[in-house]
């Protein structure tokens, strides 16, 4: 069978599952052939560059069931950006083998995570973990054991080879990030509506620029492309949490920027990174 469109990938973030793009597929409105959608949400106990080339074979056998050798469109939110990013780039960044058309991330934390950081941190690690147990992770919870954010930590040795391939010329990559953009405390209850920062000298900071997991200063990616939401601040008036890491993909401007870019990829998106942080 002949794709004449391009397909959409679906990667979901961590500790989450294929369920959270229920509503992006229900207004995409593409054949559910064309439709890939990658689970990882039994691989908790796995690397990032096990990960990454799981989803390698997944997309080597969707191409090889469709006979599609074309470009793909890859919607990725959180760790599953990162994921993502681990195989075009470190995995095939020479080849250039896997064909991607648009890269749209959804509070992904490209430079590494400053929450994965955190949980790790001797300090700070033990009343975050206490602040968020059983809302955002697991009671009794051991970072330490949870390959998944060893892998994400801004100082893991995949983030490092991350930074050092860097980005794909062939690629087009888009970011959607959220802000706290009126400080409403409901936005992320567990910080008071703020997110934790690892900042470049070291230290810790809370700010309003990020999601509640993702920071802003986490999310970049140089020279490249972004949307940050609420377009209107207003927007937060009625559920602001609506705009928390852990609901974006659920989220109907989140829904509204993917299906337009989706649909018309030479569009750009409203604001583009600086070429150095």
């Amino acid at each position: 069978m002949i794709m004449k469109t391009v397909p959409l990938i679906l990667v979901h973030g961590w500790k989450s599952h294929p369920g959270i793009w229920r509503r992006l597929i229900e207004k995409v409105n593409l054949p559910q052939e064309k439709i890939w959608i990658f689970d990882y949400s039994k691989l908790n106990e796995s690397t990032v560059s096990y990960i990454a080339r799981q989803l390698k074979s997944f997309l080597q056998d969707k191409r090889r069931l469709n006979g599609y050798s074309g470009q793909v469109d890859i919607v990725c939110h959180s760790m599953g950006g990162y994921v993502t990013r681990y195989y075009v780039e470190v995995l095939d960044g020479k080849k250039k083998d896997e064909k991607v058309r648009q890269l749209i991330e959804v509070g992904v934390p490209n430079q590494g995570s400053s929450m994965a950081e955190i949980f790790n941190d001797p300090v700070y690690g033990p009343k975050i973990l206490k602040v968020l147990s059983g809302e955002f992770v697991p009671q009794k919870y051991e970072p330490g054991k949870d390959m998944n954010v060893q892998g994400l930590r801004i100082r893991s040795r995949e983030t490092r080879e991350l930074c050092n391939a860097g980005l794909r010329p062939d690629i087009r990559y888009r970011n959607i990030l959220a802000a706290n953009r009126t400080g409403d405390p409901a936005f992320f209850p567990s910080f008071e509506g703020k997110t934790w920062v690892l900042g470049h000298d070291e230290t810790w900071r809370k700010t309003w620029l990020g999601d509640g997991v993702i920071p802003h200063y986490d999310s970049y990616l140089p020279g490249t492309e972004y949307d940050l939401i609420p377009a209107d601040p207003g927007f937060l008036q009625t559920e602001p949490y609506h705009y928390c890491h852990i609901h974006l993909p659920k989220n109907p401007e989140v829904i509204k920027l993917i299906v337009r870019y989706i649909k018309n990829p030479s569009v750009p998106s409203t604001e583009k990174f600086p070429d150095r942080r």
